[in-house]
């Protein structure tokens, strides 16, 4: 029969942090539980371990917690959150708790929030994608199921708004949205954009495919830590035991790393950059390397994390770090926000490093990949067109570079900027990307075959185009 030990007293009180001394066979990432002497309890997990000296971080935070009359009895396992297909449509904060007034969940099985390490060997590369309705991302920086791909944005620009659309209008191709399902984590949101997310997926009527957890900015930052965490556990168990495909957002990454220093921190470790621990790293790749596809089960993990860039500088280590570990980025322009332009993404500086095996003949259209590097070729000249024309005048410009002005703004305009209730299968974005391209002289298309151009291009389908669009 296994004796269940009780501590009375702790040493130390160090904000989120408590020291006891004197404990024997505690086990790292274990759940604690604390009792006050006025009969509440709170939940705590052993952070750190030297010898028998045991540092726990209390979920609930330290108040009115005595040095003298608290009991703290360790339960000899990690945290552990209770896992159902009960959770879709349903919505926690960042502890895996219910905050949305329908009770517990009954759950079928309890899975450790920390994940199982995916033997590589069982892994299977990553095919077909995910269907996100706007453009600039189906098109240019397709997001393949079972990716990790990044939102790089910065204070002010729309990525709330894009992540709503996200959601709302994700779906997989060849089985027409069955089996999916999105898990949407935030984390340090102020309540008015907590209340934006919910009215948002309520009012779409997507809430029911949808597993919420929301952590305030107001909440304790354990929380925070563990948010990422809960949800990937809950995305894990609805994919590989319910063969689902999930797409997992994670928003913001910045206020979670900013949690992991501030909690570095509080435990006196010495800083590393900008005063991020120095385990900042495989702490983002134990979170980002649970996407994936998994050999054996039909479902798969795909994330969209986003981060706010502080001060918009992608060489700050949360964006820095994260473009190491996943599988390319998109980032959000303040330049053509400024323009008016939704999405503000900016094409050149983004990829999708899998997007290559998961198109084309068979998932998208044989013409998909000739479009994109094309599009991408001729965007890149458009800057140098416009430098160009600051310096002579746009009336002096040849022909040539004329059309690639008139492709740049036509570009912007229709192809990038879309409603955020517009909704483009892949057979329109591809379609208005040959519109875009048929603006150019055939000659110029130096990156699409014979075959294509002979069975694509037409000269007329840009008169046409023009008359259908403004600029």
């Amino acid at each position: 029969m296994a004796i269940s030990v009780q501590y009375m007293g702790v040493n130390e009180i160090n904000g989120s942090l408590v020291v006891l001394d004197n404990v024997k066979d505690a086990s790292f990432e274990e759940l604690v539980e604390l009792k006050l002497d006025n009969g509440t309890s709170r939940l705590g997990r052993i952070v750190e371990i030297e010898g028998e000296r045991v540092v726990v971080q209390v979920f609930e935070g330290t108040n009115d917690l005595s040095l003298k009359n608290t009991t703290t009895k360790f339960t000899g396992k990690p945290m552990e959150l209770p896992l159902s297909k009960e959770m879709l449509g349903r919505i926690f904060n960042g502890a895996g708790k219910p905050i949305d007034g329908l009770g517990d969940i009954y759950p079928d099985e309890f899975e450790d929030i920390n994940g199982k390490p995916i033997n590589p060997v069982s892994r299977v590369y990553p095919r077909n994608y995910i269907n996100t309705g706007i453009s600039s991302i189906d098109a240019l920086t397709t997001l393949i199921r079972g990716q990790k791909l990044p939102i790089f944005s910065d204070s002010g620009l729309s990525h709330n708004k894009l992540a709503v659309q996200i959601v709302r209008q994700a779906k997989i191709a060849d089985e027409a949205g069955q089996g999916f399902g999105v898990v949407f984590a935030a984390m340090g949101v102020k309540n008015d954009v907590a209340d934006y997310f919910k009215a948002k997926f309520e009012e779409s009527g997507v809430l029911e495919r949808v597993v919420m957890f929301l952590n305030l900015s107001n909440d304790p930052i354990i929380e925070r830590i563990l948010t990422p965490r809960c949800a990937l556990t809950a995305a894990e168990y609805l994919a590989f035991k319910h063969n689902m495909h999930i797409l997992v957002i994670l928003t913001d990454m910045t206020s979670y790393a900013e949690a992991v220093r501030e909690f570095s921190s509080s435990k006196g470790e010495i800083p590393g950059r900008k005063g991020f621990p120095g385990y900042l790293y495989s702490d983002f790749a134990s979170l980002y390397e649970r996407a994936g596809v998994i050999e054996g089960s039909t479902g798969s993990v795909t994330q969209i994390p986003i981060l706010t860039m502080p001060n918009g500088d992608i060489t700050h280590p949360i964006p820095d770090l994260t473009g190491y570990i996943t599988e390319g980025q998109i980032v959000l322009d303040k330049g053509l926000s400024q323009a008016g332009i939704y999405p503000e993404i900016s094409i050149l500086p983004s990829l999708s490093r899998l997007m290559k095996d998961g198109i084309g003949e068979g998932y998208t259209r044989k013409d998909h990949q000739a479009v994109a590097n094309q599009l991408f070729a001729c965007y890149a000249k458009v800057n140098d067109a416009r430098s160009l024309a600051s310096v002579i005048g746009e009336e002096e410009l040849s022909e040539t570079d004329k059309a690639y002005l008139e492709f740049g703004r036509q570009f912007e305009q229709n192809f990038i900027n879309q409603a955020d209730n517009e909704d483009r299968t892949i057979e329109q974005t591809l379609d208005l990307g040959w519109d875009l391209l048929c603006l150019l002289p055939k000659q110029e298309l130096d990156r699409i075959d014979t075959e294509l151009l002979f069975q694509f291009y037409d000269s007329n389908r840009a008169d046409r185009f023009r008359k259908m669009k403004k600029y």
